[in-house]
């Protein structure tokens, strides 16, 4: 495996006490773009505040990003602004509990954004990283999408009249009722 695109190690035994801004430079910007198949990442900042919770480090804050991604539709590069709340939960490897493959198991909120991690640090910058990318809308449309659409002679579902025996039963039972 390679290395993250945007790494920032983070000793749990030294937090900071003030907030922490991590800003992506332009390599990795270029890279985390690649990775994550979009145009462009104009912009990538992140502001980090830390607690702890028993063994534990909190990490809370926002991601601030300015995307550029081909619409969905027209393929026409599309630029939009992206801030995501951070409510990550960073936890020593082997604390978080062992569950069989094919039990059910019941997630609560807490529990989605915790990452376990080896060693004496975790990695923020990729928590940061995994973030945008959950962030990113890979069927994104620009404003030409609709005028695209009608070009092309695509019709949405909702503007489609329903078809077929059901769709006609219906129908009688409409005029049946009036």
């Amino acid at each position: 495996m390679s290395a993250p695109e945007l790494s920032r190690p983070v000793k749990p035994r030294a937090l900071p006490a003030e907030p922490l801004t991590i800003e992506a430079n332009d390599a990795e910007r270029a890279a985390l773009a690649d990775r994550f198949a979009v145009t462009a990442i104009a912009t990538l900042t992140a502001t980090v505040e830390f607690a702890t919770e028993d063994e534990a480090v909190l990490a809370n804050g926002t991601l601030s990003a300015t995307i550029t991604q081909p619409c969905a539709v027209t393929r026409e590069d599309l630029a939009y602004d992206v801030e995501e709340p951070l409510a990550l939960r960073f936890v020593p490897a082997g604390s978080l509990p062992e569950h069989a493959p094919d039990e059910e198991i019941e997630l609560d909120s807490e529990d989605l954004d915790e990452i376990e991690y080896e060693g004496d640090s975790f990695d923020l910058g990729e928590a940061i990283a995994q973030t945008l990318a959950l962030a990113i809308d890979p069927y994104r449309e620009g404003p030409d999408a609709d005028e695209a659409r009608k070009k092309a002679g695509i019709v949405s579902d909702e503007d489609h009249a329903p078809s077929g025996p059901l769709a006609e039963a219906l129908a009688g039972l409409k005029k049946d009722g009036q």
